[in-house]
């Protein structure tokens, strides 16, 4: 059996894909390919955790910094260019590594997407109109009435995706949900997919460490500077967990520890669905991801078994 030229790394946050990944490009010669859905904005930095310059210098990285923190970007337009770079890595002989949380974009790169119609700007204008004047918490109740599947997978202050769902059981009359479970217009490329898990308890405390780490190190500073650069506090980017919580610290609306604790609830309440998400996907094999220093060589062994050699 041919030995699989795309790998992907996925889990919930906070359980180090992205070290594993680098660790793996290093020894086999790969090249990483970004599954996150906020790593492809520039500016966003520190609460996203993206590799540093140092870290890129190491191993060839794509889909990073290469859109303005106020663009849009979708499931599909991700599994479109996800798959261009996947081609150009293999076409040079080289692995193929996509790491990233982002459910949905693994899924749409790897299993294709439904096809779902596209929402008419004034159906757009209008749920925006409605979410000025009612607040995200009454169109998150319409989601739950209208379409309960798709309310049980997104994160009651996920603007965009409350929005994006609503906006297509409109102008549709029926729910995403089941736009998702229609056949797939096409399959993605061959990959093998591994995940990383960590006991709850273990997650959250790192979820909290790393919230206050990233609060140390800037993040404040970092919204601050986009703020300062034009960048409009609904843009997309700004809709991201922490994000928006400290934005709302920076607007007067709450104290800096009461975003930092917010930012940490739903960074766990993230995590959860996260786990349960990728539990159904086709991942392969799952590493406990206890001891980052053992990990890459708990791996390895399993690759080489699989025909993947450095």
């Amino acid at each position: 059996m041919e030995a699989p030229r795309c790998l992907a790394i996925v889990g919930a946050t906070c359980t180090g894909k992205s070290g594993l990944a680098l660790a793996l490009a290093q020894r086999l010669g790969g090249e990483l390919i970004n599954g996150d859905a906020l790593q492809v904005y520039r500016g966003l930095d520190r609460g996203t955790a993206k590799p540093t310059l140092e870290e890129r210098s190491l191993a060839p990285h794509h889909l990073i910094d290469f859109l303005d923190p106020d663009e849009r970007f979708s499931a599909g337009e991700f599994s479109r260019q996800a798959r261009v770079r996947i081609a150009e890595v293999q076409a040079r002989g080289k692995l193929a590594i996509v790491v990233g949380g982002s459910g949905f974009y693994i899924r749409a790169l790897f299993q294709g997407l439904s096809e779902i119609p596209e929402v008419p700007e004034e159906v757009r204008e209008g749920l925006a109109q409605r979410l000025s004047e009612q607040g995200i918490e009454a169109l998150y109740d319409e989601l739950r009435r209208v379409d309960s599947a798709t309310a049980r997978q997104v994160s009651p202050n996920d603007k965009q995706r409350i929005l994006r769902a609503l906006g297509v059981v409109t102008a549709s009359r029926r729910p995403i949900s089941e736009w998702r479970s229609a056949p797939p217009r096409e399959e993605g490329p061959e990959a093998l997919l591994m995940g990383l898990t960590l006991p709850r308890s273990l997650l959250y405390d790192r979820i909290a460490a790393r919230a206050r780490r990233m609060v140390r190190q800037g993040w404040l500073d970092e919204i601050e500077g986009l703020l300062k650069q034009g960048v409009s506090e609904t843009a997309p980017a700004f809709q991201a967990i922490g994000y928006r919580q400290l934005l709302s610290h920076l607007q007067g609306r709450c104290g800096l520890e009461e975003a930092i604790e917010d930012t940490v609830k739903a960074t766990r309440r993230y995590a959860k669905r996260q786990e349960t998400w990728f539990r159904k996907e086709r991942v392969a094999v799952w590493f406990p991801a206890t001891d980052p220093k053992l990990l890459p060589s708990h791996v390895m062994t399993y690759l080489a078994s699989q025909g993947i050699r450095s």
